[in-house]
């Protein structure tokens, strides 16, 4: 029974530990998520205006840019994964995985190439264990990322587009990462992200008050969509880091609080069951002594 005392304490121990780690893990990121909803909310100002911008060029004028045509035939595509490099988070990182894997399937069965840009150490680790190629990866900022790096991501993943697909170019750019929804959901989010999709906004104005703008472009349409949708590709790299870094925070502190819980269950149960172990102990001994008493007066 002493034997099992200690092994029950030694569990209770080390659940307490355990506790105190996760515990201190949630704090954490629960005050990390807060920093990482101010820089989403502070990057979508900018991304609305050059959303804006890039919609009075591709809806204003007639010119075919390469970037907002549709090619005639689709051969390669390229998928942007973005995933974390730290695990502890759940389902963070599986679900994009999984979501990625079910694009590729999709463009697989349609006939297309794919080849991968990856962004987290945890797609790197995926891809690595199985012994599968990727074009370029990223890690080391996801937890708090930064525009140089969006800038870099962008500027490769458009000399991909605008190189020729015999040349290990691509036709299209798909982008896979996990949008912040709220503490507790976080959902996977699948976009083409080239050639570029303009989406027109389902407000109508209101006629008497607002005036639809005329447009004129200087020098011309085309130069200017050239500086333009570069720019628009950083800025939705951008906010898809934003947005997967602000949900990892979120899915760990999820995920930490989930184990404090079964810590906490932990060491009730064992708790329960080493003072099972040590009433079962009492007893024994008091039967002994009573036992002995007995014999000590039978030899009487």
């Amino acid at each position: 029974m002493g034997a099992q005392l200690r092994v029950y304490r030694q569990k209770i121990k080390s659940a307490q530990t355990t506790k105190k780690i996760t515990r201190a893990m949630e704090l954490i990121s629960a005050s990390r998520i807060q920093k990482a909803q101010a820089r989403v909310a502070a990057s979508e100002p900018y991304s609305s205006a050059i959303t804006r911008a890039v919609s009075a060029v591709a809806s204003y004028s007639n010119v075919a840019h390469v970037l907002t045509t549709e090619p005639e035939r689709i051969d390669r595509a390229a998928i942007v994964i973005f995933t974390s490099d730290r695990g502890l988070a759940g389902a963070f990182n599986s679900q994009v995985l999984r979501e990625a894997e079910e694009l590729t399937e999709l463009l697989k069965s349609q006939g297309k190439e794919v080849e991968y840009f990856l962004v987290g150490r945890k797609s790197v680790g995926y891809f690595k264990f199985r012994r599968r190629s990727f074009e370029r990866s990223w890690v080391g900022g996801t937890d708090s990322p930064d525009f140089d790096t969006a800038r870099e991501i962008g500027d490769a993943v458009l000399e991909a587009f605008l190189r020729d697909s015999s040349d290990g170019g691509v036709d299209e750019i798909h982008i896979v990462y996990n949008r912040f929804v709220s503490r507790i959901s976080q959902v996977p989010i699948v976009t083409r992200l080239l050639p570029l999709e303009v989406v027109e906004s389902e407000e109508e104005p209101d006629a008497k008050h607002e005036v639809f703008p005329l447009y004129e472009f200087e020098p011309d349409a085309e130069t200017v969509l050239d500086g333009l949708l570069p720019v628009y590709i950083e800025s939705r790299i951008y906010n898809a880091m934003l947005q997967s870094s602000a949900a990892k925070h979120a899915a760990t502190q999820k995920a930490m609080k989930s184990a404090s819980d079964n810590a906490d269950k932990l060491i009730t149960d064992y708790t329960r069951l080493a003072n099972n172990a040590r009433q079962s102990e009492i007893t024994q001994q008091i039967s002994e002594i009573v036992g002995g008493a007995d014999a000590l007066s039978s030899a009487k």
